[in-house]
């Protein structure tokens, strides 16, 4: 196949507005499968947590042949905390597809994605999906679609974007409403025709840009990229340099791998412009340009922004620690992180100086309460400190990252949460009417305050809000923002969780912990009525005797424990408290477990 019958293409939208769904259509309409093959629903969410949680989280290619073309697409995570992942796996696209949903329209990481898209001079096909929604509105999504390419400076080329109307799920699209819905032929043409081939040189030697790399039981590291120039063969000869031209190692291509449908498949030969894998390089990483020995310069590549939170991870030193996990030591978990930073690159790492604290920057809480989760699911133990947002300092001032935030609520909670953006600092931009009593609200708001708000705002809202957020610049340090007002109420024993004690206590606070649930001496299990911290025992019984009689006995009626994520945990906690990481639990604690430590600690602080 010659480099001019390549189409790439990636496709980018917001979160659960139906990237994956589209592309088992296309992948079943294209005759990728048999016709009796029992196929997963949103076969391209490999990973255990994409399928929990309905999210995207690592890019993905497939590949399918149409018209005499191979067109190869990939799948972007729709989150602006796996931004990173968008960024790279750009630079392997010659054009997208941009999903829009048609009751929503274009949302903040509509906008991010879509401004990585338009800055590489990518030319963008729009289909508005989920048209089969009672509450579409596709010819004002169309509208706002074509005001968020202006706004982001796109180029006359880029503003005439052809439209196609889609329903992903049920695999169909056209391009006028009233067309008959019969299939996804319609956008496999349009990709086919709108979509250019590569601009690459099939006559230097060989180069390809690494951009995805992942770990094969049987071959070891593989790296995929595209092809930026000439042809490779099984056990060519090539080194690979980072983006400063400096030579990391020389090797040889053991294997050559194609996408076809959703599995990989040897090739004797890769040329320029295809996207592949490759294996047999040991030391190479994304970034970095694998290529013929000749080659002296190399292949240049989108930076990646940086990040604009970390969190500290330390070994688990509680009273149950190595109780639940295999990896509890710290050489394992600065390994574990050491090979996320290589694969991650919107991940940074670095060590205190006794090598036994490792803080770990990110684009936000998801991204980082995934790395965390999948650790925890690989059997290691760790705690977790409070994230804390990275500051910059410009021209002897200091500057801190401000994120969009976009907020459909219906419209008796406006208020509500207009107060509470503002005591988080935020500026409010925008505020207008989102049709179905719903009200949309644009704010401006620091990332240090939108820390643990998600979940206060979904309370406020009762549930019913939906907020979404993305990176929008640095801007002058806002000053000094609550944390959380109410105190906390600590373990005074160790030991299991008794009912009775719980039922005595639960006027005081909010409830963590179940009875029988295993509780510490210093363990957070509950949140108090009031602004102070308060021990409490959990451990204390009732007092039994040999009397009974009607009335004497009250029944034991317990107020049903708040539940948390991982995500809402670390949001949650104060600087001088931790969540305690393992196999089977998740648990606050304060940073000092003793009682007299916590004091010394509160009384240096003071002075």
């Amino acid at each position: 196949m010659n480099t001019a019958d390549i189409r790439n293409v990636a496709i980018i939208a917001h979160v659960d507005h139906g990237k994956t769904t589209l592309i088992d259509s296309i992948l079943a309409q294209s005759g990728t499968f048999r016709e009796n093959q029992s196929v997963a629903e949103r076969v391209m969410d490999s990973n255990d947590l994409e399928k929990e949680r309905g999210i995207t989280i690592l890019a993905k290619c497939t590949s399918i042949d149409w018209d005499s073309k191979r067109v190869n697409i990939i799948d972007t995570p729709g989150h602006a905390d796996f931004g990173g992942e968008v960024e790279r796996v750009l630079d392997m696209a010659d054009g997208v597809i941009l999903l829009v949903d048609a009751a929503e329209g274009p949302m903040p990481q509509t906008k991010f994605v879509l401004g990585k898209a338009l800055k590489q001079g990518l030319r963008p096909i729009v289909v508005i999906n989920k048209i089969d929604r009672p509450d579409r509105r596709p010819d004002e999504v169309v509208d706002e679609v074509f005001d968020l390419f202006c706004a982001l400076e796109a180029n006359e080329e880029q503003l005439d974007f052809p439209i196609l109307y889609a329903s992903g799920r049920d695999g169909w699209c056209t391009s006028e409403l009233e067309d008959e819905r019969v299939n996804l032929h319609p956008m496999l043409d349009l990709i086919v025709e709108h979509v250019g081939a590569p601009d690459v040189d099939p006559s230097k030697p060989f180069a390809m840009l690494a951009t995805l790399l992942d770990s094969d039981p049987y071959l070891g590291r593989c790296l995929t990229g595209r092809v930026v120039s000439g042809v490779a063969k099984v056990n060519s000869n090539v080194k690979a340099m980072n983006l400063d031209g400096k030579v990391i190692e020389n090797g040889r291509l053991t294997k050559l791998l194609r996408f076809e449908g959703t599995n990989r498949v040897p090739a004797d030969s890769v040329q320029a412009g295809d996207i592949v894998c490759i294996a047999g390089m040991q030391e190479a990483s994304v970034a970095d340009t694998i290529c013929d020995p000749a080659v002296s310069q190399p292949a240049p590549s989108t930076p990646i922004d940086p990040p604009t939170m970390s969190v500290m991870i330390t070994v688990n030193d509680s009273p149950f620690a190595g109780q639940e996990g295999d990896k509890v030591t710290s050489t394992m978990i600065r390994n574990r992180l050491l090979a996320e930073a290589e694969t991650n690159v919107a991940i940074t790492f670095e060590e205190s100086a006794g090598k036994d604290a490792f803080e770990i920057g990110g684009r936000g809480e998801l991204q980082l309460s995934v790395l965390i989760e999948t650790m925890r699911r690989e059997g290691f133990e760790l705690t977790v400190s409070r994230p804390r947002v990275l500051m910059k300092e410009e021209g002897g001032q200091k500057l801190e990252p401000i994120e969009e935030v976009i907020i459909d609520v219906d419209e008796e909670y406006s208020s509500t949460v207009i107060d509470k953006m503002n005591r988080r600092k935020a500026e409010m931009v925008e505020m207008k009417q989102a049709g179905t009593g719903k009200t949309r609200i644009i704010f401006h708001a620091p990332s240090r305050g939108l820390i643990g708000y998600q979940s206060r705002f979904l309370t406020d809202t009762r549930g019913t809000g939906v907020m979404n957020r993305v990176f929008h610049g640095y801007a002058p340090y806002k000053g000094e923002i609550g944390q959380r007002r109410n105190g906390a109420l600590i373990s005074m024993e160790q030991g299991q969780a008794v009912a009775y004690a719980l039922f005595n206590l639960q006027d005081r606070g909010v409830m963590f912990v179940n009875p029988q649930d295993p509780i510490y001496k210093g363990m957070v299990v509950g949140e108090h009525n009031r602004e102070n911290d308060l021990e409490i025992n959990l451990l204390k019984g009732k007092k039994l005797t040999n009397v009974r009689a009607s009335g004497s006995d009250e029944a034991v009626t317990l107020t049903p424990p708040r539940q948390m994520t991982l995500e809402d945990m670390i949001s949650y906690i104060n600087d001088d408290e931790l969540v305690e990481v393992t196999p089977k639990a998740l648990r606050l604690r304060k940073r000092l477990l003793c009682p007299h430590e916590r004091k010394k600690a509160s009384r240096a602080a003071e002075a």
